[in-house]
């Protein structure tokens, strides 16, 4: 279960390519409930004693500005008194003690049918975990006690994981979730990495069997950055569940999905009138799906002519097209950020033996210098297949590299400018 951003450009008169994932639609385990984001310190999950060395979750919300609902002492495990046992906690706590006021929540899949919360004593603490109604689907390891007493003990969860709240059609509810990713449950997040916010994850659609929401790119070398690029909503699937890696990209799907990709770092108004006139491409029609987003991006980073006035939308695109305009978009969106238009090479580039007297070679070279967004032909070998055409799963890669380059280097230059404050 695993769920950031960018553009596209064209390249020359024969690189006017550029696919975007066009409107599929995929069906993935679509969300009824939406997800909102609470305070943190405002709520407490505990292990409540009900038995001989029998624990059930109890999770507390504090209303802000009211009497304190619990107190916390100790270490290693943290004891909890929940102070809502000793006077009318109406209007002042909320509390959820079972499943029907919890659930686990996995890069934005409500998973409450699938898996139930369960305290379980582990090596001389309870471990909070998600246990898989099927046995199909593997455990989640969501928290624990660091420890054991008696008594109420806190619920430390573990890094990537947070409180939030399911909502209805923009309304708040009392449901509450336990709300993680992969990343969070393969434990790839770091332990000062404790909240997320469920609109800027990087990590893929969630599945319950660590096996992805698309069923065929399970052994896809470019599997975790396609479930990225859908997870940003850059490229989605089919409605049957498949993602297609192996289908070539076409010119206007490279063009859609590079505005879409744009929009999650800078700003794209598709309803803004250019400021000079356009002359839009005679076989895209203004009625055309595409038809916005083609002239958004012809404004603003496509750049390109064509003696025929003319994209061909439908015509696929080649590696080397593809790599072409993803130096453009660069170059767009780093002007967006106030970067450095130069794209500075950041790691050393690949000696493709296929490129010598391409017309591309040096912007391949170039960008694979730059996280590298140009790759060997499924990352195998040093053939860049400049003239192969370009799949849905590379240009997802792509797409997914060069906006955490470019978010890489951003927060590069503003850490660098809030150090100099300091030294004047």
């Amino acid at each position: 279960m695993k769920k950031l951003n960018l553009l596209l450009g064209l390249a020359t008169l024969a690189s006017v390519t550029f696919p975007s994932l066009m409107p599929f639609n995929i069906s993935v385990q679509a969300a009824t409930f939406e997800e909102q984001t609470i305070q943190q310190n405002n709520v407490v999950a505990v292990a409540r004693p009900y038995g001989q060395g029998k624990y059930d979750l109890l999770i507390i919300e504090q209303i802000p500005d009211k009497q304190a609902c619990w107190t916390e002492n100790s270490s290693n495990p943290i004891l909890v008194e929940p102070l809502l046992l000793k006077f009318d906690f109406t209007g002042i706590c909320r509390r959820a003690t079972d499943s029907n006021g919890y659930s686990i929540r996995v890069d934005g899949n409500d998973l409450g049918l699938d898996y139930l919360l369960r305290l379980v004593p582990r090596d001389g603490e309870l471990v909070l975990v998600g246990t898989p109604r099927s046995s199909n689907y593997q455990e989640i390891v969501v928290g624990s006690t660091k420890g054991l007493a008696s008594g109420f003990m806190k619920v430390i969860l573990n890094p990537g994981w947070q409180f939030s709240k399911r909502a209805y059609q923009g309304k708040v509810l009392g449901h509450f979730y336990l709300s993680g990713s992969q990343a969070a449950i393969t434990g790839e997040i770091e332990a000062t990495e404790t909240a997320i916010n469920p609109k800027s994850r990087t990590t893929s659609v969630a599945n319950t069997n660590l096996e992805s929401v698309f069923t065929d790119i399970n052994n896809n070398v470019y599997k975790s950055e396609v479930e990225q690029a859908a997870d940003m909503k850059i490229m989605t699937g089919f409605e049957d569940n498949t993602f297609r890696p192996r289908e070539a990209i076409t010119r206007e799907q490279l063009i859609v999905m590079a505005v879409d990709a744009l929009g999650k770092v800078a700003n794209v108004d598709l309803e803004t009138q250019p400021q000079q006139d356009i002359v839009t491409f005679k076989d895209v029609s203004g009625d055309r799906w595409s038809a916005k987003k083609i002239k958004w991006a012809q404004w603003n980073f496509l750049n390109v002519g064509n003696p025929n006035n003319a994209l061909r939308p439908t015509e696929s695109i080649t590696r080397a097209e593809l790599i072409d305009t993803m130096r453009r978009v660069t170059i767009y969106l780093k002007k967006q950020l106030n970067l450095p238009k130069e794209i500075q090479q950041n790691q050393k580039p690949v000696q493709f033996s296929d490129i010598s007297g391409n017309w591309a070679e040096s912007v391949v070279s170039q960008m694979s210098g730059y996280c590298g967004v140009a790759s060997p032909l499924n990352e195998e070998g040093i053939e860049f297949a400049p003239d192969r055409k370009a799949t849905r799963d590379y240009t997802a890669a792509v797409l997914v590299r060069v906006l955490e380059c470019i978010q890489s280097e951003s927060k590069q230059a503003n850490n660098i400018t809030e150090k100099s404050k300091f030294l004047f």
